[in-house]
Parts: C-alpha cells; structure tokens; sequence
C-alpha cells in the first residue's frame, strides 16, 4: 500500500470536517464528490450555490454528502466578521474592513476552522500561496510555542531501505527562504511531528550541512549547529543530530565512517534543509534523478491545518490534499 493509500485509509477512520473555499473551481467541486464517495472527510465547499451545482452537473460531479455554504449570504456572516475584526483590532483593522476581508472565502474558511466549526482547510487551486498562506496566519494563526509558519515534503523514493519503507520528510522546501538558527530549530520540530502525524513513526531527525560534525569550519555549519542544541534544549526526548551531511544522514556505512556514536546516522527520515535554496533544489532533484514521488508542499507550524495547492493541481491532487489536512487535523487533536 502506497503512502498515500495510508493516509487516506487513516482519513476515512476517523472522518473530520475541511473546508475547500474556491468553490467557484470546477476541479473544487470534482474533488469535493470523490471525498464525500470515498468517506474521505466531511467537505464544506464555499461559494455561490447556484454556480457549484451547475460546475457539479457540467462534470458529472455527484455533491450528495457535500456542505455547499454561500457564505456571503450565511446566518452568521457579521459573526464571523465580529471575530476577524477582534483577531486583527490591535493591528488597526476596522470593523468594516473586517466585513469586507471575510467576503474572500478563503478567510470566512479559516475562520471557520479557528471556531472549530471545521478541521482544516485546503486552497490555493486559484489562489496565490502567498495569499492562502496570509488567510491562514491571519485568522488560525501559529501553533502555541511556535512562530514560524514552515513547509515539508513527504518524499518516496523506490528503494524502500531509505526512511520509512521510501518515505521521508523534506523540510523546508516551499516558505522560509533563510531561517536563522532559531527558526530552524522550529522546523525541525515541526517536521518531527509531521513524521508522527503522516508517516506514523518515531522521527529520526538529520540537520544537514556540508559538513559532519566538524569536518569543516564556516558561519553557515554554526548556524545548524546552534539549531541543533536549540531543539536538543526543547524537545530533549527527540533523536536529532546535525550538523550531518546527507550520506552521513541516509547511509549507516557512511555513518560508521563520518559520525560514529550519532544517534541518527544512516537512519534518518526527516531531513531538514539549511535554507530554501538546498530545500528546494532537493526535493526536485530527488524527484527528477530518483524517480521519487513528492507529495506537498504541506503546511506546518500553524495552530490547525491548512494547506496550499499548486494552482496547476488536478481534483485527484485536491483529493490527496484533503486527505493529508484530515490526518494532521487528527493528530492535531490528539496532541490537545
């Protein structure tokens, strides 16, 4: 069974309920009928309701078990414009730009999941990340303990000896471009936990470097280093080591050599990147050279779940999108 097949038998064991807010998308509202079929989540689609049930009889889509809110219209609409205006007072907004801000679905959406009205949310189909990033901090806002909204994602390689069966967290790979060492002592955090939530394991977390453990000497190598004693300091139950560099993180032959007696080496399945640039270039040549499937990039750092879609997705990647914000609503639930 795939990674994804996983996550989505998980979903369906315990079914939460996620907002998808575009949709005035066709590929929306297509995603929207295979959740409900499937039992994958309970969906809460936002937008005009005439224009959804006919994107639904132009594809085909069958909505039965799908919310189809018009929330411009909704009972509680100046509600939750009320909170929103709370939520931001203190930066200056002003009750009627709060109206006008919750009329974006996107932040009547997250609002939602802040009420805990629904579980997580799921856009970006038609609208920039850094828009679906802005709604969600600005109305679920960060984890307790965190401020740093991060990204991971879940790489699977065909040779199954690497991390979990193939599957590993890459992190971070599609928001923070230059973390400072504080910052990616929280990444790496985050990403531990997002190996529980997805991947069900114990992380073994690798900080990566050009250097292992001394073998080079330069400001960037410190930086991980001092990360690495900020999250030991944090989270002192967490198997982590860093500064590693990647052979020493994925090959225990190599370990042995390079960094004896760590904790990690040759084991790893979070790999955490020193800043977007090594991140990103990563997981495209992971993908490219190996013939990985690269699933994400998926949110973390945020209070509940919300995550990003690529505005090139298929319903199917809607679909798998939705699945992941369940089993991480889920695992959000059960930290308390």
């Amino acid at each position: 069974m795939s990674i994804l097949e996983q996550i989505r038998r998980r979903a369906a064991a315990d079914v939460q309920r996620i907002v998808l807010p575009e949709g005035a998308d066709p590929r929306t509202v297509v995603a929207a009928g295979i959740c409900a079929r499937e039992k994958l989540a309970h969906v809460i689609v936002l937008g005009d309701e005439e224009q959804i049930r006919a994107s639904a009889r132009a594809t085909g889509a069958d909505l039965g078990g799908v919310e189809v809110l018009d929330h411009r219209r909704a009972s509680d609409f100046n509600k939750v414009a009320a909170l929103y205006h709370e939520l931001r007072r203190a930066k200056g907004l002003m009750p009627d730009e709060a109206r006008i801000a919750v009329q974006d679905p996107l932040y009547y959406g997250n609002l939602l999941v802040r009420m805990n009205r629904a579980d997580g949310s799921v856009a970006g189909a038609t609208n920039t990340t850094a828009h679906t990033v802005r709604a969600a901090l600005h109305c679920i806002g960060v984890r307790a303990g965190f401020k740093l909204v991060s990204s991971f994602f879940v790489m699977v390689v065909p040779d199954a000896n690497f991390g979990v069966n193939g599957a590993m967290i890459y992190a971070d790979c599609g928001v923070v471009i230059e973390p400072s060492s504080v910052e990616l002592a929280e990444i790496a955090l985050a990403s531990a936990d997002s190996c529980r939530a997805l991947l069900d394991v114990e992380p073994r977390v690798a900080l990566l470097s050009f250097s292992t453990k001394g073998s080079a000497s330069h400001k960037l190598i410190d930086k991980v280093v001092e990360a690495t004693r900020t999250v030991r300091a944090r989270a002192p139950e967490l198997i982590i080591d860093g500064e590693l560099q990647a052979d020493a993180a994925l090959v225990v032959r190599v370990a042995e050599s390079k960094a004896p007696g760590s904790p990690v080496g040759g084991r790893a399945n979070v790999l955490i990147f020193p800043d977007l640039q090594a991140g990103n270039i990563a997981y495209k040549l992971t993908e490219r050279l190996a013939g990985a499937t690269a699933i994400g990039p998926i949110l973390q750092g945020l209070d509940k779940p919300c995550n990003d879609l690529s505005r090139g997705c298929k319903a199917e990647d809607i679909v798998a999108a939705v699945a992941i914000t369940a089993v991480q609503a889920q695992a959000r639930k059960a930290q308390g």
